[in-house]
């Protein structure tokens, strides 16, 4: 570039390319005259590495990839993947619609490998705003910059969450691991002599059950404690998977907040529990290794986990858990500790020199609007995964990522670059419309039933 040229402005920069951004990049790629840049301060791209256990598998069926539901004649399709990489027979005579996890990171790492908008290796330092134009900070492979964009796209993701119980054994000394790291350590796990497991979702399932099956080689005790009242099941039925629609999209965003916080709290199984078929090969496995004796695992439910200490004299932690159904208090004596307690959104620093552009709601978080925008102008921010509180659980579902990706792309183009649906479930969400329009319900209820974007 000359000295002196004006620097390129782009349409949006995207920052963090994990799956959601990784698909706005893969979509936005054929749009003619939108001109994108996607952010990454990762070498590569590596989705959840450290829960990369050789049989796990996704939750939802290959046709939520990063394209499919938005373009299903794009070239970044899982299915051209596998017949690009000569897997397209093997994935059909297998007869599985759910790809396996490492399967879904090869397929994400050779589309990122396509896109010459994606840039690793990048650490946004700070942001600002002057005259309609944003300045990321950078650094780069070439060392530090600047680059400037209309809009940007808030992809950074979640990190893992540590609850606040913990405080007394995290850094404190001995094994305490969050599941994110549960591979590299793995090794480091089974050379204790008892290992407990905290969480309730699929991540503790896996862990659980691929501990089990190691059991008596290395000869440890085996604990899983969760707050559940019983090991939940993923719901997966049809109507259910309905709520995964613009339709309850629609209905949920338009409702009170503390309604829709209400909701969040109620629905985790919805979203967050264990796949059938692994909480019954979890009990056959139980089964077949009590045939030569009980083996020597407990599974705790209804056990809440309210404070832990570290000793280093026994080399072993000490978890306070309470009853949540009889009260009753109780301790657990551990040498490692498993963190399978989920991820949460943190906001990211380099927010900090753009605040005031921000819209926020009450409690402070992002007040993100029906088209997944949370800037003071509309269609000036868009956040990716960090709307839990706005629309719902099926924020973090891959199902939606496409949808998603096309209402933000509808925003920035003025059009429908692909056609974004509107109208798919059979039920309704809200009041019957007519009941609506002719004063059935009081006008709170009115606004519940939501208007389609």
């Amino acid at each position: 570039m000359n000295a002196g040229a004006p620097p390129r402005i782009h349409d949006f920069a995207a920052i963090g390319v994990g799956p959601f951004n990784l698909g706005l990049a893969a979509l936005s790629e054929p749009v003619d005259g939108l001109d994108g840049v996607f952010l990454e301060r990762r070498e590569s791209f590596d989705w959840h590495p450290g829960m990369m256990l050789e049989p796990a598998h996704l939750q939802v069926p290959f046709m939520a990839d990063l394209v499919t539901l938005a373009d299903p004649t794009s070239s970044y399709s899982f299915l051209n993947f596998l017949k690009q990489t000569g897997r397209l027979y093997r994935f059909y005579i297998r007869e599985n619609f759910y790809p396996l996890r490492a399967e879904y990171n090869q397929y994400c790492q050779w589309v990122a490998g396509q896109l010459d908008s994606v840039r690793f290796g990048t650490d946004v330092r700070g942001i600002s705003h002057d005259d309609g134009v944003y300045r990321l900070a950078v650094d780069g492979p070439d060392g530090p910059g600047v680059l400037h964009a209309r809009r940007l796209v808030l992809g950074t993701g979640t990190s893992p969450y540590v609850p606040a119980a913990c405080g007394g054994i995290v850094d404190a000394g001995g094994l305490v691991l969050h599941n994110a790291e549960y591979l590299p350590r793995k090794s480091d796990l089974q050379r204790r002599r008892s290992i407990t497991i905290v969480g309730s979702g699929q991540s503790a399932a896996e862990i659980y059950y691929e501990l089990l099956q190691e059991i008596d080689v290395h000869g440890y005790r085996l604990d899983w404690v969760t707050r559940s009242g019983r090991f939940f099941p993923l719901e997966y039925t049809k109507l259910t998977l309905e709520m995964t629609s613009p339709e309850y999209v629609d209905y949920f965003h338009a409702l009170p907040q503390e309604k829709r916080d209400g909701l969040v709290r109620s629905q985790k199984n919805l979203y967050k529990g264990i796949n059938a078929e692994l909480i019954d090969a979890i009990y056959d496995l139980l089964y077949t290794k009590s045939l030569a004796g009980m083996v020597d695992t407990r599974l705790l439910t209804h056990s809440a986990l309210t404070g832990a200490a570290w000793d280093p004299v026994s080399a072993s932690h000490t978890l306070q858990l309470r009853h949540e159904e009889t009260g009753a208090e109780y301790a657990l004596e551990t040498e490692a500790v498993v963190l399978a307690t989920g991820y949460s959104y943190r906001e990211p620093e380099f927010l900090a020199g753009v605040q005031h552009r921000i819209a926020r709601d009450n409690s402070g978080r992002f007040a993100v609007d029906r088209n997944y925008s949370t800037g003071v102008e509309p269609g000036e921010i868009f956040v990716q995964n960090a709307e839990l509180h706005t629309h719902g659980f099926v924020t973090p579902d891959l199902g939606m990522a496409a949808y998603r990706n096309s209402c933000i792309l509808r925003d920035m183009t003025g059009r429908e670059v692909y056609p974004v649906e509107r109208s798919i479930a059979f039920q309704q969400f809200g009041p019957p419309p007519e009941a609506v329009r002719q004063g059935a319900v009081p006008g709170a209820v009115r606004a519940a039933a939501g208007a389609p974007a």
